[in-house]
């Protein structure tokens, strides 16, 4: 499995623990979610998205499948290649 699909697996699995309903858990969620997101995805565009998810994530918006929606925008929409599951 390629790196490309590891980030899907990945993405999916960090939008699945921001939909955990536990009380309290956002505010320390929030700020993890956002740093992991600009380290999956390099650019302007990771910098904005971890706005984005963390925005999402400290308001009561937890259904969005911010990280998912990211890949989608790189792998599909903008046709990235295979990058790291990480980026440094």
């Amino acid at each position: 499995m390629n790196n490309k699909y590891k980030k899907l697996i990945v993405s999916i699995g960090l939008d699945l623990i921001g939909l955990i309903p536990v009380p309290f858990l956002d505010f320390f969620w929030a700020p993890v979610s956002g740093y992991f997101m600009t380290k999956m995805y390099k650019g302007k565009e990771g910098k904005i998205a971890g706005i984005v998810v963390f925005l999402e994530e400290i308001l009561p918006l937890d259904i969005i499948p911010t990280f998912t929606i990211m890949w989608i925008y790189s792998y599909v929409i903008q046709k990235r290649k295979d990058e790291n599951l990480i980026e440094k």
